[in-house]
């Protein structure tokens, strides 16, 4: 499901039209966006939490030339599934991979 495909199914749940749900959509992405970027967290119950995490500093391989590089420390955003999205996810049966 893309980000279209995800629109069309709120505006039809919630009897709202596509613009309005996409902008709705558009809103909410951009406040957890910025909310997270600030270092707080943000949680849906039962769905789950988005949060800022820090990144240690590591050694990596360039996989073209097997050379060591290093990798700066950084912070990166995360997500944690709720109690129940888990649950939901775990009961469902999952699709077969479409093959090439």
């Amino acid at each position: 499901m893309n980000k279209t495909d995800l629109i069309a199914a709120i505006a039809e749940k919630t009897n709202q039209s596509k613009v309005a749900t996409g902008e709705f959509l558009d809103a909410a992405v951009a406040v957890i966006e910025e909310t997270v970027a600030a270092g707080d967290s943000v949680t849906l119950v039962g769905f789950g939490t988005f949060k800022a995490a820090a990144r240690a500093a590591r050694e990596g391989k360039n996989p073209k030339t097997g050379e060591k590089i290093k990798i700066a420390a950084t912070t990166v955003p995360r997500f944690s599934a709720g109690a129940g999205f888990k649950t939901k996810v775990a009961a469902s049966k999952p699709k077969k991979a479409a093959k090439k």
